[in-house]
């Protein structure tokens, strides 16, 4: 809606951020099964049998989903923890070999230099060739199962610098993790297999083309997305509840066991690779690119940190959208931060006098000596001079005194800045591990403190067990997940004991977070002007009706209409409508894809005395042209042509959703409107059943933000 309308609606006075204003260049996906003739003679001509078989098919699609994902997780897995491994190797060797002559400056610039090398190739194939694989892709995905189509979001090409692009960024030594990216991944996945073709390679297998339509595709981007967390963090069931929790506006029970199928072959999947690859066949104890180990047997600070972060990040976000918004200064404010990472942790390195005995119950993978004595290692460098995965679980599981508590509060104050300054970055990253880690830390630093000021410290746990729950509290402080995060660190630990403690702290950083901000991916799509609609309406809304929200006059076409007025309506692009009344004498609704199609394959006869004839379409010919659709522009119609005629009786919706003028929007919640007006963009609203006269369009767009 155009920004001039926000104010005649009497919303309040436009604000100087632009990501305010909702933006017109989303459209909705078509999540209602348009109900036409060619549609039901479709379903009439299909036998028992065949629909046995297009169930036998969606089971199918989803074991491809989970096998599929699984092997791009492994893949991820293996490049990082091999470019990684030559890194900070080389950089080991430089600072050993340094610290006894002196010059440790050249092994800082070689640090910052691979760093910044590795981050230039992510941030340069994203914003330059498809900056819509930047972030973790989670905001992006919720949208997408919200209803919203979002461009380029579910592309081949997008999946491809997904993979390339986090594998950069976390061998570059940011503050990132590559979890959260294997959730957009996993829709990618899902988006194409379900198709049966690929339109970027323009390659049709000519199977599954009967899931060629919103509706179905939605359901496999859900389990697509529910294979990646699985695959992340090795909780299949997590998996399922994140995508019901965080993603899907739409569910059923049996939908819910193909996510759950596709969940599990997606974890087995990653687990046997990497058990070939780690020379252990057979050995599934990895079952995610996370793995925390297991364990054997004041929370309100959780919430206030994850709100600081939201408000922090949501400030620098606007400071790019302001003035960072060119490729290039993109990549190099990428490559800076890579650099100031690099620069910072080797600071605090340096400067560290906290030296631990390397002893044979230590899990250093790159143990820095530096400074320390013989048979020592300097405990800064366990936390900044790792992968976060690695950093993470040497904090969970390193044995008490393995870190002193003014590293771990050095550490966390860094690190929380860093990982605020690096999420929002031209790079594909999630904000999952950094969460984690920072969490980790306070936690830790909260287990050891309350160990010191009681009379008998032996009585508190092993402050590694605070650490998960400080990792849990944070990660829920910023992106507010309850049910699923909890399952997620419950599988991920492989210890039920730590349910409750963790489900307890997830509801507090819930509580007090949202008291000051929403959480980060919510703030991101607000940020993004995606008119996303939530479960509940706003309290504040149960004055509006449907006469107040709704678009008039109405676009609306007749039954029978010209070619040339159907051109028009279509080229007009101060309108934009996708979906169009049809009116005089049956009322239903057509869509700008549908006219497309129709006005592509020439259906329409010029107008003759007897009767009007036109070609027989079938759906396959509109399967065939989604999901991108030509448009207007590059279909010729001559002079001719326009003076021809279309019947749209056989392809409109003769059965769309009306709800009375007067109907108000706080007794219609918005997750019951995404089951009856999910489509098009444009839904018809305010036909009342005296008169059958189209009052408005209530569109997806919400006249206030």
């Amino acid at each position: 809606m155009h920004p001039s309308l926000l104010q005649d609606a009497g919303c309040p006075k436009e604000i100087p951020h632009n990501e305010k204003l909702l933006s017109l260049k989303y459209e909705s996906l078509d999540y209602d099964n348009s109900e036409n003739q060619l549609f039901l003679e479709e379903e009439r001509r299909m036998s028992f049998l065949g629909f046995k078989c297009l169930e036998i098919s969606r089971w199918v699609i989803c074991g491809l989903i989970g096998f599929l994902t699984g092997l791009i997780a492994c893949c991820i897995d293996i490049a990082v923890e091999n470019l990684a491994g030559v890194k900070y190797f080389v950089v080991k060797q430089n600072i050993e070999k340094f610290t006894e002559v002196g010059g440790l400056s050249i092994s800082l610039i070689l640090w910052a230099v691979l760093n910044a090398a590795f981050v230039m190739v992510g941030a340069v194939i994203v914003a330059f060739f498809e900056p819509g694989a930047a972030g973790s892709g989670i905001p992006q995905i919720k949208c997408y199962l919200n209803g919203v189509k979002i461009p380029r979001v579910v592309r081949l090409k997008t999946l491809v610098v997904k993979v390339c692009g986090v594998i950069c960024s976390v061998a570059g030594g940011l503050a990132v993790g590559k979890e959260g990216p294997m959730i957009h991944s996993g829709a990618v996945v899902a988006a194409g297999v379900s198709q049966g073709r690929s339109t970027s390679l323009k390659k049709d297998f000519k199977i599954f083309e009967y899931f060629r339509r919103d509706t179905e595709k939605r359901d496999f981007v859900s389990a697509g997305a529910a294979a990646g967390v699985s695959a992340a963090f090795g909780a299949p069931v997590g998996g399922v509840l994140f995508s019901l929790e965080e993603g899907a506006s739409f569910w059923n029970q049996m939908l819910t066991w193909r996510i759950f199928f596709a969940s599990m072959i997606s974890t087995f999947t990653l687990n046997f690779f990497l058990s070939i690859y780690n020379k252990k066949p057979g050995d599934l104890s990895s079952p995610g690119l996370i793995n925390f180990g297991r364990f054997e047997s004041d929370v309100s600070v959780c919430g206030l940190l994850g709100a600081l972060f939201n408000i922090l990040n949501y400030w620098l976000t606007i400071f790019r959208i302001r003035y960072v918004h060119q490729p290039c200064l993109q990549v190099m404010e990428a490559m800076l931060v890579a650099a100031v990472t690099a620069t910072v942790s080797f600071a605090m390195i340096y400067f560290s006098n906290d030296c631990q005995p390397l002893g044979p119950d230590q899990s250093e993978d790159y143990p820095l000596q530096l400074f320390c004595a013989d048979g020592e290692y300097n405990s800064m460098a366990t936390a900044f001079f790792n992968t976060p995965e690695r950093s993470v679980r040497s904090l969970f599981h390193n044995p008490p005194g393995s870190y002193n508590p003014l590293t771990l509060s050095l550490f966390t104050l860094t690190y929380f800045f860093l990982a605020c300054w690096t999420y929002g970055l031209t790079v594909s990253a999630g904000v999952f591990i950094p969460s984690l880690l920072i969490g980790a830390a306070w936690g830790r630093l909260f287990g050891i403190l309350l160990a010191s000021i009681t009379p008998d410290g032996s009585i508190w746990a092993d402050p590694g067990k605070y650490a998960l729950i400080g990792a849990a509290a944070q990660l829920g402080g910023i992106v507010r997940m309850t049910l699923s995060l909890t399952v997620i660190m419950v599988e991920a630990t492989g210890n039920v004991t730590y349910g409750l403690p963790i489900m307890l702290v997830l509801l507090t950083a819930k509580i007090v977070g949202d008291y000051f901000v929403e959480g980060l991916y919510d703030i991101h799509i607000k940020l993004q002007s995606v008119p996303f609609l939530h479960l509940e309406a706003p309290a504040t809304s149960h004055w509006l009706t449907a006469r107040e929200v709704m678009s008039a006059p109405v676009t609306c076409f007749n039954r029978i209409e010209k070619v040339g007025t159907i051109v028009d309506v279509l080229s007009n692009t101060s309108t934009n409508h996708n979906g169009f009344p049809v009116v005089v004498p049956v009322c239903g609704l057509i869509l700008r894809s549908q006219l497309i199609v129709l006005l592509k394959h020439k259906v329409f006869v010029e107008l003759a005395r007897s009767r009007l004839t036109q070609r027989k379409l079938q759906l396959k010919d509109f399967r065939d042209a989604y999901p991108r659709f030509p448009p207007i522009q590059s279909i010729h119609i001559s002079q001719d042509e326009r003076e021809c005629m279309m019947d749209l009786t056989e392809f409109m919706n003769p059965t769309p959703y009306t709800v009375p003028q007067v109907y108000t929007v706080q007794l219609w919640p918005l997750g019951e409107f995404h089951e009856r007006f999910p489509s098009s963009q444009a839904t018809e609203l305010g036909r009342t059943p005296v008169s059958l006269k189209w009052l408005g369009v209530l569109m997806h767009h919400p006249k206030c933000n």
